[in-house]
């Protein structure tokens, strides 16, 4: 880890830490679509409330500006949420973060600005204090209808995804 000064405070070419932040992505009260969220509940739990170090764990929910500054700052991040592709209820695709980049609508309505919309103005806005190594998790949603809990499928596909998120935590860690 290396440990410049950055505007009085050590940091990494433009980074707080070499930190690797995991944000979960949904809406709790509509079904699948809160399998994100889930993801990074059940994330603190394996971690019992305390990422490892050089790590931090965050649920968004549906607010992509608290996205765009929880990513400020780190080197790598993780964005899990819910898809809605037509595959096979879930399905987990990883997808590099570039390739999920979308231009926010021009409208002054934050209700509109998602999580992709975060990567595009995060990486335009904060330059090299946003994540240039970016991975996101998305997880087929079977219903994204009004609703608390998951489908058995998106429980299943949460489990896998956090099972894969939390060693590479323990990984980033131990770097």
């Amino acid at each position: 880890m290396c440990r410049s000064k950055r505007n009085g405070r050590a940091g990494c070419g433009g980074y707080e830490l070499d930190m690797l932040t995991v944000i979960g992505c949904g809406n709790l009260n509509r079904s699948d679509d809160g399998v994100g969220v889930i993801v990074a509940r059940m994330l603190l739990e394996i971690f019992q409330g305390k990422a490892p170090k050089n790590t931090q764990i965050f649920d968004a929910g549906t607010d992509g500006m608290g996205v765009m500054f929880k990513a400020r700052g780190s080197r790598s991040l993780i964005i899990v949420d819910a898809g809605n592709t037509g595959s096979e209820p879930g399905t987990v695709f990883e997808v590099p973060g570039h390739e999920m980049e979308g231009k926010p609508p021009d409208s002054y309505n934050l209700h509109d600005f998602r999580w992709d919309h975060a990567l595009y103005a995060g990486r335009k806005i904060f330059k090299d204090d946003f994540p240039a190594d970016i991975q996101v998790f998305l997880i087929e949603a079977k219903s994204l209808e009004l609703g608390l809990e998951l489908s058995q499928e998106a429980v299943a596909a949460a489990e896998i995804v956090t099972s894969k998120i939390a060693e590479r935590l323990k990984n980033y860690a131990r770097e």
